[in-house]
């Protein structure tokens, strides 16, 4: 299997960060590695990933914000740590509730390890029999409304850009993918995708060969969610801005 190094943004999360899990993960998997970015938390969320990386000191890389960057920021600060840093395969980002667990970052990068033509795999909460997909209802009809925005603006037939749980192969281009600072706080996703597919002609597959979207066996809506509703309409004047640029 590819060694992976996932980037886990926290931003007030002292009270909520399953600790354990992560450490007994770490310890079932020794090729997986994480770089935890303490987005300038104004609770204990620091010390809390400090004892955390105490624990699995090979597999913890912990990097503490003075000042709050937004997700977008954070992920792209720890994609690079892990670019330059670390001697990894694959690179990806998971959302520190753990909504998607983390089992599922060994079928995924299963996935990537299988099929050589593949450079992205996003997860994908889609209500399938016989998959566990608890979200709630306004924010799936609202994620439904902007996914088929940002299908029509990119002309790309992606489900769901907004799934936190990302893996990227580590390929000569990725650090174009994240070298620039992003136009939005919180859909940087779809800025990621745009950026992919703007690429110089030949650096890349096509993005219908290149990106599998792989439907979770399971996602929960974790309480303490840093995205409101009105987040909405935001994420569409940022999605104007995106195409834009």
């Amino acid at each position: 299997m590819n060694s992976c190094a996932l980037v886990i943004p926290c931003y007030n999360e002292a009270a909520r960060l399953k600790s354990d899990v992560f450490i007994d993960f770490a310890r079932a998997h020794a090729e997986i590695c994480f770089v935890f970015v303490n987005d300038g938390s104004r609770d204990d969320t620091s010390s809390v990933l400090k004892a955390l990386a105490s624990k699995i000191p090979a597999q913890a890389n912990v990097l503490d914000n003075s000042v709050n960057q937004g997700k977008a920021a954070v992920v792209r600060q720890g994609v690079l740590h892990a670019i330059d840093s670390l001697d990894v395969e694959t690179i990806g980002y998971w959302d520190a509730d753990l909504a998607t667990p983390l089992p599922s970052a060994i079928e995924m990068l299963n996935l990537l390890e299988s099929n050589p033509a593949l450079n992205m795999i996003f997860g994908a909460r889609v209500q399938l029999l016989g998959r566990q997909i608890d979200r709630k209802p306004h924010r799936h009809y609202l994620g439904r409304v902007f996914a088929t925005c940002v299908s029509v603006l990119l002309r790309l037939p992606i489900y769901d850009t907004q799934c936190g749980a990302k893996v990227f192969r580590r390929t000569p281009y990725l650090r174009s993918l994240f070298a620039d600072p992003f136009v939005s706080r919180w859909i940087f996703d779809v800025e990621i995708i745009a950026r992919f597919m703007h690429l110089p002609a030949g650096g890349s597959q096509p993005p219908e060969q290149s990106i599998y979207e792989y439907p979770l066996p399971y996602w929960k809506d974790v309480d303490g969610s840093k995205v409101k509703p009105f987040d909405f309409i935001k994420a569409l004047a940022d999605l104007y801005r995106i195409f834009r640029r």
